[in-house]
């Protein structure tokens, strides 16, 4: 049986789908069954730190629109949580990957944050979870009101339970005139943390409000003030967070971190050589390509946790192809791929997202993110991402 597939150029191409599920694949069922206990009986993972970034499931039956409050199917969001606790990954939640500032806003984002940190304790999971100022209205906020912002976030995850990661904050950026507005937010924030942090530097890439994070566009300068931050209280710094898709930037920043400061790769098109490492270290990992990956993901660091590097790579290389591809400019997009693979591989009943934002990405672009998927066996079911991709095709008016 073969599919019919939109190509970029306008025409389509034919493509065979995969029969069978890859062996990564082989607890699925048992994963999303369990609500409770030690992982679903899988040991975490032992010789790096991994979170994935998860998405949130909207309500298809919701009626809203863009610009309202987000409408999210808890039972849903949180399954998919429990499934990538079930393979031992941790979970980073309420992050960028969860549509946090496109679509879900603070009220949302505080309801997920102690939803899941509930949910954790009781199946046994690790979590982490962002604060940020996105409750601060439009327009640009004074400094201390933007760490105010920060400090009511920061107080609401530890209240949860959660480890707290430091987002990159959008009212940062537009209020900041100099490096020392950045530290000057940052020192207090660290000193008042209950525990070590995440700090997060998202690049533009990810989010355009956030160009001249640190102080200056020029990334030189703003990794000296971003290292500041950490040396000047490396006991609040769990790790560091580094989404800029430059491999060699985090390699050097990552040499230089404190002893005991952990950077964690966020370049989801570098991710197999930046986790492996070299003889000076390496990275761990907090990614929303590992929402898609986990299985796999989590398949490829049990090997390097055996000394089997070589395993390692030959799990994850093939997958560089399908994060390029679902993080593609512009970047900020890719949740619509992300949500895409979620449906297709039977973790939600619908292909609707927060805000509408199943429409950012073109058809040829989701067809070529479900050819990818495929081939590295991704989908536990192939029969059920086929039809559900048939009847994506069909709705576009691609008839087979």
């Amino acid at each position: 049986m073969t599919l019919l597939l939109p190509s970029a150029d306008g025409g389509t191409r034919p493509y065979t789908p995969r029969q069978e599920p890859a062996s990564f694949n082989a607890s699925f069922a048992a994963g999303r069954a369990s609500v409770g206990g030690a992982l679903g009986g899988r040991a975490p993972l032992a010789s790096r730190t991994v979170f994935a970034a998860a998405h949130v499931v909207a309500d298809p039956y919701a009626d809203t629109a863009p610009g309202a409050p987000a409408a999210v199917d808890w039972d849903a969001t949180l399954a998919f949580r429990r499934h990538l606790w079930s393979h031992g990954l941790a979970v980073a939640e309420a992050m960028d990957t969860a549509q946090r500032g496109m679509g879900l806003d603070w009220a949302g984002a505080a309801e997920l944050i102690r939803r899941s940190a509930a949910e954790a304790k009781a199946a046994g999971g690790r979590i982490a979870c962002g604060a940020g100022t996105d409750q601060l209205p439009p327009g640009t906020a004074p400094l201390d009101a933007v760490r105010r912002a920060y400090e009511e976030q920061l107080a609401l995850v530890e209240e949860s339970g959660a480890q707290a990661i430091l987002m990159a904050s959008r009212a940062l950026a537009a209020a900041a005139r100099t490096p020392d507005d950045y530290l000057g937010v940052y020192a207090p924030l660290l000193r008042q943390a209950a525990g070590p942090v995440v700090l997060h530097w998202l690049g533009p890439m990810f989010d355009p409000a956030l160009e001249g994070y640190w102080g200056s566009p020029d990334l030189d300068a703003a990794t000296e003030t971003f290292l500041q931050v950490v040396a000047e209280h490396p006991d609040k710094v769990d790790g560091v967070k580094i989404s800029l898709l430059d491999a060699g930037r985090e390699i050097e920043l990552r040499r230089r971190l404190p002893e005991g400061v952990r950077c964690y790769t966020g370049d989801d098109f570098h991710y197999p050589e930046l986790i492996e490492g070299d003889e000076q270290g390496f990275s761990h990992a907090l990614l929303g390509i590992f929402d898609p990956l986990g299985p796999l993901a989590a398949q490829a660091v049990r090997a390097l946790d055996t000394g089997d590097t070589k395993g390692f790579r030959e799990l994850l290389d093939p997958t560089v192809e399908l994060a390029r591809h679902l993080f593609r400019t512009p970047t900020r997009f890719y949740k619509t791929g992300v949500v895409l693979l979620a449906w297709l591989a039977g973790h939600q009943s619908h292909f609707a997202m927060v805000g509408g934002l199943q429409s950012a990405r073109s058809l040829p672009h989701l067809a070529r993110a479900y050819e990818l998927a495929d081939g590295l066996g991704l989908f536990p079911d192939p029969a059920l991402a086929e039809a559900r991709m048939k009847s994506l095709l069909y709705v576009y008016g691609v008839h087979q």
